[in-house]
């Protein structure tokens, strides 16, 4: 079986809730990985972490959750969301930042994004904009 296929089954056969478990368990099956190439490699299979547990997440198909945003002045903006979508949420955030975004934090359902105080009102706006059109 290719790592690949490896990867998915285990994740299939039993719950999965951090890498170094994984790694462990593919290690006893041969494979010896580091945490960033198994990151990289669960990343291009589209296998995140869905309620404590990895899993594979199909493109397209599963609904996006509700996000909410709050302003916490002077310059904090907060995004709440379903568990397990904080992450994802951030770095899509971080990938096309907004002038005045200086950065994000993400939990697990949280998302904290540093903004100038100066900006806030069009981070706010262009924030509120993206989250609509999704």
């Amino acid at each position: 079986m290719d790592l690949d296929a490896l990867i998915l089954h285990l994740l299939e056969a039993s719950p999965i809730a951090d890498q170094g478990d994984l790694m462990v368990r593919l290690a006893a099956e041969g494979h010896d990985l580091t945490q960033s190439t198994l990151s990289r490699r669960l990343k291009r299979l589209g296998v995140q972490k869905v309620h404590g547990q990895y899993r594979r997440v199909e493109a397209g198909i599963q609904a996006l959750p509700e996000v909410t945003l709050r302003e916490v002045p002077p310059n904090l903006l907060v995004l709440r969301t379903a568990p397990g979508f904080a992450q994802a949420l951030g770095l899509s955030l971080d990938a096309d930042p907004v002038p005045g975004q200086m950065g994000t934090l993400a939990g697990d359902d949280t998302v904290f994004v540093a903004v100038l105080p100066e900006r806030m009102a069009e981070v706010k706006a262009h924030l509120a904009y993206v989250l609509a059109a999704r």
